[in-house]
């Protein structure tokens, strides 16, 4: 008798439906609006879950060196014509590859980001991406275990963050 408890018991808890990673979270769209902070500086921004790492478009690129450490300068403007120049430390150059199989090097720094309501700090490399429909392309740097991607939805939400980052 105990050992068909058991069994039932088992079989029960087997047969109980599981929730996928993530069901719990809002899906956000492939291409979302996005808040660079602290400048709070909204732009449009390519979800790429293909990609390991975040890149953001940097204009007039320049490299000085402030209290013995290398920093850059960069200019970024969103859709509307919106520019704000960006002061960061370089927190390392990246060797990234290129579809021609070739590599080139980008300086990374450290931004704030706000999608939706999630906010996070996350490294990015700096690269001119005129040619790009998007200034930004986020990775799986931020979106691994924070967001779910649909690529069947775009601008589900505004950037609202108010709080400190989640990571």
């Amino acid at each position: 008798m105990e050992r068909l408890f058991a069994l039932a018991i088992t079989a029960a808890l087997l047969a109980a439906p599981v929730p996928a990673l993530g069901q719990n979270k809002k899906p956000f769209g492939w291409v979302e609006k996005v808040k660079v902070m602290p400048e709070d500086l909204v732009i449009q921004a390519k979800l790429d879950t293909g990609a390991e790492h975040s890149s953001l478009h940097a204009g007039n690129l320049t490299e000085f060196t402030k209290n013995g450490a290398s920093w850059i300068k960069f200019d970024l403007t969103n859709r509307y014509g919106k520019t704000v120049t960006i002061e960061r430390q370089i927190r390392r150059m990246a060797r990234v590859k290129r579809e021609n199989n070739k590599f080139v090097t980008r300086p990374v720094v450290s931004v704030g980001i706000c999608l939706g309501e999630e906010y996070m700090e996350v490294e990015v490399n700096l690269r001119d991406r005129t040619g790009f429909e998007y200034p930004m392309l986020i990775g799986r740097s931020f979106l691994a275990g924070n967001v779910v991607v649909d690529p069947a939805i775009m601008f589900t939400e505004e950037p609202s963050c108010k709080s400190k980052p989640i990571k």
